[in-house]
């Protein structure tokens, strides 16, 4: 019924089995040792159509410097730009979702289904025909090119997913402790904070970690909404590295490295409960 585990296959099929991993892998890393290693070569290289050997020398302190440098470029704005837009949006949308999916999953209300279906269908519209009118509105009121609406926005559009991620984790625990906390007279609010969260710890992670990459690396609705260096965050700002005649590819690749650190950082510093959020509920007793 199941496939034979790779380990139990013949030395052919696990030779070639290796082989493709193997190819697989150098494909995708590629590219990325690419960016890092085009990050500590110095521009003459580049000039020079030196692309994928040796650098002639390693300029880590210099292209690193450079894009930190507020007389080159204001990398370190837009940096903390990001900071200020992707962490009050990760935490409030996991905030607000984790009440929604604690209400659709526990109470039964009429409507209840509609509801649910509304998030559900609001994560499979394309996302590029809100550009207009999300557009409009954000000058309408006043929040086009400031980092609150920017924060905002992103609040809005990742609490549907949010909810629903979080809504099918809730829906799978034990009704009984729910119940049973009833009984001994605590409130819903009690419950909600003192049995549901504890229990979704790794759903919170995992989630966390997904919320965090997809703001963080947001680079469509940072060119929609934003026009100024004073909201501009850290993936829209990488062009600010672009000369008026020359692009320097190597500040360009250091500047990348950058912006893709903090999104690593995270998925590491939480890769346990991350992994525990994914497989949680995978296996039935």
């Amino acid at each position: 019924m199941f496939p034979t585990p790779i380990h139990n296959k013949s030395f052919p099929i696990r030779a070639v089995y290796l082989v493709i991993v193997i190819s697989i892998l150098v494909l995708f890393l590629l590219p990325l040792a690419a960016i890092v290693l085009t990050s500590i070569r110095p521009g003459s290289d580049i000039s020079s159509g030196n692309y994928w050997g040796i650098p002639s020398r390693f300029a880590l302190v210099e292209n690193y410097g450079e894009v930190f440098n507020p007389a080159r470029s204001p990398m370190l704005k837009y940096f903390i730009n990001s900071a200020l837009i992707t962490l009050p949006a990760v935490f409030f949308s996991i905030l607000i979702s984790s009440m929604a999916g604690f209400s659709l999953a526990i109470y039964r209300f009429k409507g209840r289904i509609a509801l649910y279906a509304m998030f559900i269908a609001g994560n499979f519209i394309p996302y590029q025909i809100l550009m207009i009118p999300v557009r409009t509105m954000f000058v309408k009121f006043g929040l086009f090119d400031t980092i609150f609406g920017l924060a905002l926005f992103h609040t809005a559009f990742q609490t549907g997913f949010a909810t629903f991620f979080l809504r099918n984790f809730i829906v799978e625990l034990p009704f009984s402790l729910i119940e049973s906390a009833r009984v001994e007279g605590a409130t819903e609010i009690r419950i909600f904070r003192s049995v549901i969260l504890p229990l979704l710890r790794p759903a919170l992670a995992s989630l966390g970690v997904l919320l965090f990459t997809f703001v963080w690396n947001d680079f469509f609705w940072a060119l929609t909404l934003v026009q100024s260096d004073k909201a501009r965050p850290i993936t829209f700002g990488l062009s600010a590295l672009k000369g008026q005649w020359l692009i320097s590819w190597n500040l360009i690749a250091a500047g990348s490295v950058v912006a893709a650190l903090p999104s690593v950082i995270v998925f590491f510093i939480l890769q346990k409960q991350f992994i525990q959020g994914l497989t949680l509920g995978g296996v039935k007793e």
